[in-house]
This record gives C-alpha cells, structure tokens and sequence, in this order.
C-alpha cells in the first residue's frame, strides 16, 4: 500500500505571464537534470557570476512559486529538478541562493538536492545539519 501524498501544486495562484515563464525555467531545470553532475555544476557556476546573493524570502518565494507551478518538480522524487529551478529562477531576479548536493545524514540514505539562503535549508522543513553536503554552488 502506497502512503498519498500531498503536492502544493496550485498553478492558477501564479499570474498567467509568470506562470509561462516559470515553466520555461522548470522545462530548462529539467533539461539540466539529465546532465552529469560536475556538467550541472559547470553550468551553474557560470549563471551565478554577477548575481547577488538572495535571500532567505526571495528564495523561498522562487521555490514556493516553482512548487505551485510544477507538479513534478513538487513531488518526493523532484529535489534536482526543483533546486535547480529554483536557483535558475532566482538568477532571472538577479538573485543567488546556494544551490547544494549531498545526502541525508540520518535513514533512509538517500541523495538529495536542496537550496539554502542565508546559511538556512530554503522550504526543506527539516533541522539544520539533517543533511550532509558534497558540494554546492555558492
């Protein structure tokens, strides 16, 4: 038996002309999912040159709206996606969070891609130190 599972997705809450934007990030978020990590990061490194650092509000907005938007990016299974379009959303504000990529330091292990904004977990709803970074795109 499978336990259902509550997705924000919302899309009619986000303005029409945003909303269109919003899935042309999240169509590219996709499409940078699919590459090798180290490719990912490349990629990101050179979009976040000139933005400034977001914050902790703008984050969450961007992931909120993303969320509202994608259902795929706002299922269990859509960490990449989702912290990918968020940072890319962010970045089309002029905005930075830190995109990260580790796992999680209690069981299940498993992978996980989040995003954080002032030193705090953006959206992730779980303590600090409950995952353990690899690498991240600051």
């Amino acid at each position: 038996m499978s336990t259902p599972e509550a997705v924000p997705y919302r899309p009619r809450s986000v303005p029409l002309a945003r909303r269109c934007a919003v899935r042309v990030v999240v169509g590219c978020a996709h499409v940078l999912a699919a590459l090798p990590p180290d490719r990912i990061r490349a990629v990101l490194t050179r979009l976040r040159r000139g933005a400034r650092p977001a914050t902790l509000a703008e984050a969450e907005r961007a992931r909120e709206t993303v969320v509202a938007v994608s259902l795929a990016a706002g299922g269990h299974k859509g960490c990449l996606p989702r912290s990918l379009a968020t940072v890319l959303l962010c970045r089309c504000r002029g905005q930075w969070p830190t995109w990260c990529v580790g796992v999680r330091t209690r069981p299940p292990f498993a992978a996980h891609a989040w995003v954080e904004a002032e030193g705090e977990l953006v959206g992730e709803g779980v303590p600090a130190g409950y995952f353990q970074r690899f690498f991240a795109v600051e």
